[in-house]
C-alpha cells in the first residue's frame, strides 16, 4: 500500500519507542555491537530554502541492529533529511552524529568512509558493466584503491571472492556476468544492495529501495531485508506500508519538516491521526 495523506490531517505529539530483532550476521559483516548503541543521532537538524522550511528541528536516532523507518507524504522533506545525513547538503542548524562522532561538517566521501552506506530512490549504478563488475568497484573503492593501467581488477582473485559473496548474500549470484543495463529494475535495486554492502557499512540509509517494484519484487526485497536485521543500522525511507509494517522496530512520521510521531509499529497503528490518513482500516489490526 502507498502512502497518499493530506499532511493537514497530522498534529501529533512525539512519542518514543523501539524493538529490537537480532539476526545472523551477513558475510565480511563485523557483528558484536550491542543493540542499544545508537549508530546515529540527530539533534535539531534544520534547513531552508528561502522561504521553504524542508527540515525543521528534526531529532531522531537508529540503534544498531533496528530498522526505524520514516514515512510520509511528497514534500513532507525526506529526501532533504536524507541528503543531510548523507553529507550531500548542509544544514543550516543541528547537528549529525555517526557513532557519538560529530559528521556534520563532514563531506558525503569522509561520512561513507566512517561506515554509511546508502542506497537511493533512482538506482544509480554502471549501468554498462556487469553485475559483479560494480561490486567489484564498490569494494575498491572501500579500500582506497584504484584502477591501474597495466591490471585488470577483475583479475584480483580476492576482490572477485568478496564480490561474489555479496552478490550471493542478495541473491544475484547466477546473474553475475549480466550487464547491469540488461537485468530487471528489481535485480537492479538488489545489486544496488550489494553495491552499498560491498563497503562494510554499519548504517545503511535506504530511499524507498521498493520504489518502481511490482508486489512480487517488493516480497522479495522485504525477505531480503529482513534478512538483514541485526546485521547493521538501517534508515528505511519507504511509500510501501505493507513493507514497513513487515520490517520496521520503529517509525517516524515526518509532516513538513517535523517528527510529529515516533513510535513502534503498534503504536503508530493505534496513532488516530496518523490511522486515519495515512494507514487505512487493513494496517489498524496488523
Amino acid at each position: 500500500m502507498r502512502i497518499n495523506a493530506s499532511p493537514e490531517a497530522l498534529r501529533a505529539s512525539p512519542a518514543r519507542g523501539h524493538a529490537d530483532g537480532p539476526a545472523e550476521p551477513a558475510p565480511g559483516h563485523p557483528d558484536g555491537a550491542p543493540a542499544s548503541q545508537v549508530l546515529l543521532r540527530l539533534s535539531g537538524l534544520r534547513k531552508a530554502f528561502d522561504a521553504v522550511v524542508a527540515t525543521n528541528g528534526v531529532d531522531l536516532e537508529v540503534r544498531a541492529g533496528e530498522i526505524h523507518a520514516i514515512i510520509g507524504p511528497n514534500g513532507a522533506g525526506k529526501s532533504t533529511l536524507i541528503a543531510q545525513i548523507c553529507g550531500e547538503i548542509r544544514p543550516d542548524s543541528g547537528s549529525i552524529h555517526l557513532e557519538g562522532r560529530d559528521v556534520t561538517a563532514l563531506q558525503a566521501f569522509e561520512r561513507a568512509r566512517l561506515g554509511l552506506g546508502r542506497s537511493f530512490q533512482i538506482t544509480e549504478l554502471c549501468h554498462e558493466y556487469t553485475a559483479l563488475e560494480n561490486v567489484i568497484l564498490s569494494s575498491m573503492l572501500k579500500g582506497g584503491r584504484a584502477f591501474g593501467a597495466w591490471s585488470d581488477p577483475r583479475r584480483d582473485a580476492g576482490l572477485k571472492a568478496q564480490a561474489m559473496q555479496w552478490l550471493t548474500h542478495v541473491g544475484l549470484a547466477d546473474r553475475r556476468h549480466v550487464r547491469t543495463a540488461d537485468l530487471a529494475h528489481g535485480e537492479k535495486r538488489q545489486l544496488e544492495l550489494a553495491v552499498a554492502l560491498a563497503r562494510s557499512p554499519r548504517l545503511l540509509l535506504l530511499d524507498e529501495p521498493m520504489a518502481g517494484m511490482g508486489p512480487e519484487e517488493s516480497a522479495r526485497m522485504t525477505r531480503l531485508l529482513l534478512g538483514m536485521k541485526g546485521d547493521y543500522g538501517i534508515l528505511l525511507v519507504e511509500h510501501d506500508m505493507d513493507a514497513v509494517f513487515a520490517l520496521a522496530d520503529r517509525i517516524s512520521v515526518l509532516v513538513y519538516g517535523k517528527v510529529v510521531f515516533s513510535g513502534a509499529p503498534d503504536e503508530v497503528r493505534r496513532h488516530p491521526e496518523v490511522r486515519a490518513a495515512y494507514l487505512g482500516e487493513e494496517h489498524v489490526e496488523g
